[in-house]
């Protein structure tokens, strides 16, 4: 992320009257608090605060790879095995992808039970998960009808844009 894109981010912030943003990606981590909407010596502060941050952060995410390095050796043993029944099921499933960068949620609450369950069947307009952005909870639809196949985000998980989240049969 730019530095122009978090000055921007603060503006959005400050004119929009949120008291705090948190936005995390695997690269770095945001935390934008506003202290009193009314004294603009305090958005000054608000930047620098936030550059602090990304200095760090870039720094610390190379060292979590070096200890993931000797791990991928086995993994593409087991993708080379998979290969063959994903090609299958992706020419006759439909896959519903994330449309925003967020959190994955199954369900409305932890105590609620999850919007839809594999061989549950689907219309356009059923929602059928939420992801959560800066604290904002979208309810995602669904733009296909038929049976859910398989659930391929976890619940509670971060989820990039145009991430797979369900398979859906449309038979």
């Amino acid at each position: 992320m730019e530095l122009n894109e978090i000055q921007s981010l603060i503006k959005f912030v400050s004119k929009s009257g949120a008291s705090e943003v948190e936005l995390e990606t695997k690269d770095f981590k945001i935390i934008i608090k506003a202290e009193n909407k009314k004294d603009k010596a305090t958005e000054q502060p608000m930047m620098a605060q936030m550059q602090m941050p990304m200095q760090q952060m870039p720094m610390a995410m190379p060292a979590a790879p070096a200890p993931a390095a000797p791990v991928p050796a086995p993994a593409p043993a087991v993708a080379e095995a998979k290969p063959s029944a994903p090609s299958e099921d992706e020419d006759k499933y439909i896959t519903i992808k994330s449309p925003m960068i967020g959190t994955f949620y199954r369900s409305p609450s932890p105590d609620k039970p999850a919007f839809v369950e594999v061989g549950d069947d689907i219309k356009p307009g059923d929602q059928i998960c939420i992801v959560e952005a800066m604290k904002l909870f979208n309810e995602i639809e669904a733009e296909v009808s038929g049976k859910i196949v398989k659930v391929l985000a976890d619940d509670a998980t971060p989820v990039e844009y145009d991430q797979p989240l369900f398979l859906v049969d449309p038979s």
